[in-house]
Order: structure tokens, then sequence, then C-alpha cells
């Protein structure tokens, strides 16, 4: 299949962009990586008639750590250099973790982090990394900037809060705080497809080595990458132990609501969530305690 027609602009800065978003507004789209976007007009899903590539911005293409510990993502990063960056590895481990699962070497090649939470898949792995990092992301339109959390950002199936005038320019990443534990882990029917569950854990141990904060986010569980609110809250004060951990899962698996796919049905996607949500905060504990 080949795309219908389309206009093409690749500005060199973020305000030409967003003047351009702002001219043609719902009938133009921002092109970032392009592994999600280019396949769906290839089959002519999507149909843009103006594409705005964001290529040659370089002030969207950064990665650094702020003086507090935060971890700022300009939105054009790729994901090979995410995954490759040693700081990453040793301050954001969950990030560097879950990367490795996404897709093939050459999708992350290629890839965005803004472009892939922007199109916000609920199979995607990421947007269930930022919210189990507590992630904020900043959100620029031609007049204004603001600042959205991950947990408000995703608001349906391939759907987000930003206006058909605005783009996703930064993410940022709170430092994690002494004593915690993260992990990742998910099931796909072969190495690269989508998971057909994956789980986020971060779990903090207080001096005590009892969990004194927790969060723990599923992806390709919901119409959203979903939050397991009332499972996170329930380790808060207990040792996370076995029997924690297996009470949280049953917790969340309470909380998903998955809707199924051509390799997974619901009730089967329910029992992937409560043994990979177990496995996933024993991880997490062990880390935490190290």
């Amino acid at each position: 299949m080949k795309p219908a027609p389309f206009q093409w602009h690749a500005p060199e800065t973020i305000e030409e962009a967003l003047a351009l978003k702002a001219e043609h507004g719902e009938a133009a789209r921002f092109l970032a990586g392009g592994q999600s976007l280019v396949p769906a007009m290839n089959f002519r899903v999507a149909q843009p008639a103006v594409l705005v590539d964001l290529a040659r911005i370089s002030a969207l293409d950064h990665l650094e750590f702020l003086a507090d510990g935060t971890l700022v993502i300009g939105a054009m990063t790729r994901y090979r250099g995410i995954e490759r960056d040693a700081a990453v590895a040793r301050r954001q481990p969950l990030l560097a973790e879950a990367l490795a699962e996404v897709a093939h070497p050459q999708i992350r090649t290629r890839g965005t982090l803004g472009g892939n939470l922007s199109h916000a898949d609920p199979a995607s792995e990421m947007p269930a990394v930022m919210l189990a990092l507590q992630a904020h992301f900043l959100v620029r339109s031609a007049s204004a900037v603001r600042s959205v959390a991950a947990e408000t950002f995703f608001v349906g199936p391939l759907a987000t809060v930003l206006g058909e005038d605005e783009m996703l320019a930064e993410i940022e990443v709170p430092p994690l705080p002494p004593g915690t534990g993260t992990a990742f882990l998910e099931v796909a029917r072969r190495r690269g497809d989508y998971a057909m569950m994956g789980v986020a854990a971060v779990l903090r141990r207080g001096a005590d080595g009892r969990c004194v904060a927790a969060r723990l986010a599923l992806c390709s569980a919901g119409p959203i990458p979903m939050l397991a609110v009332q499972a996170a809250q329930g380790l808060v004060g207990t040792g996370l132990t076995e029997t924690d951990c297996a009470a949280a899962a049953e917790l969340a698996v309470q909380e998903i609501d998955p809707m199924g796919s051509v390799q997974a049905s619901p009730a089967y996607q329910r029992h992937l969530a409560a043994v990979l949500v177990r496995r996933t905060l024993a991880v997490a504990a062990e880390r935490a305690a190290a």
C-alpha cells in the first residue's frame, strides 16, 4: 500500500513547526520517528493532508540530568540513545530495562520517545513506565507552554490531552530516592511483538526495610496505560514478602480492564497480570533491599 497524497514540511525550529501546526490544525500531523505513523499511512488508516517532519529540529533531541537529578529527555531523542546511555542505566534503570523490550533494534534506532508517547498505544511499554516513574510532559503550542502529569496525559486508545495545535516537546523524569528498587517484565508471543501484558514497578523501602512508597503500572491492561493504585497502596507498610506481593497481584487484577487481542483473551491477560505483578514486585523488592 502507498499513502494518500500529502504536503511535507521540514522546519528547523520548534517555533516554525508549531506555526505550521497552528496553520493547518487537525489536517497536519507531526512526524517524529515514523515507526507508527508511516505504517498507518501506508495502510491509509491515517491520511494527514500535511506532515510536519521534526527530524531537523535539534532542540528536540537531547538527554541530560539536571542538578537535582531530574532526567530531561527531548521528544525527538531516539530510543537507542536512551537505552545505551550509561547514566540512564545507573540512575533510571527502569527506563533502560523496559526499552530493551521495545520491538527490535531497528525500530529502537529510528523510534523516538516523544513520538511513542504522543501515539499513546496502550500496549506500548513507555507510557506505562512513565506512569510508574511519575513523569511530567512539557507540552508546547505557538502561544503557550504547560506541564502535564503522565497520569492525566493519556485519555483513550491512541488519544492524549494534546490539542490540535500542540506538541509534546520534553519529558521530565524525577530522580529515584535512596532505597528504591524498580523492575519491568512483560510477556509477548514472539520477541519484538507487542506485549500481551507488561508490568512496571517502583518500590521504596524505609530504614526498617518496610515499604514506604509503591507505584505499579501495566501496559496492554486497558484502553490506556493502567495504574494499579489500590494494589500499590496495599504494599505500603508491608515487608514486601511473597505473601504481600501475591495480595497486591490480586488487587491489581481487579483494577485493570484488558480488552483482549488476537493473541490473548481478556481472561488470559488477567492471568498474565497476576503472574507478572507477583514476579515484578519480587524483583523490585529485592533490588530495593540491595
